[in-house]
């Protein structure tokens, strides 16, 4: 599986999602810091999750990177997230 297609699989098991944007931006970060060629290294997430209601951002943020430790295991080095409750 590709590393784009486990990171919705987990942030959909994660947190039911009722929107889900995963953006690979890995191409606009080459030569920098944790850049691999042909690899997905770079992503901006945009999610809404009734799971985040009541949490703050940090919350969130955290529980986020939690559910994807197995993606940055896997090379995963930078995660911008846009995230609402709903």
């Amino acid at each position: 599986m590709d590393m784009k297609e486990s990171i919705i699989e987990r942030l959909t098991a994660a947190f039911q999602p009722s929107a889900l944007e995963v953006i690979d931006e890995s191409d606009q970060h080459a030569g920098h810091g944790g850049w691999r060629e042909g690899q997905t290294t770079h992503v901006r997430l945009r999610i809404t999750s009734a799971a985040f209601a009541g949490k703050s951002r940090v919350e969130v943020h955290r529980a986020v990177n939690a559910a994807l430790a197995e993606a940055f295991a896997r090379g995963l080095h930078a995660l911008a997230i846009e995230a609402k409750a709903g």
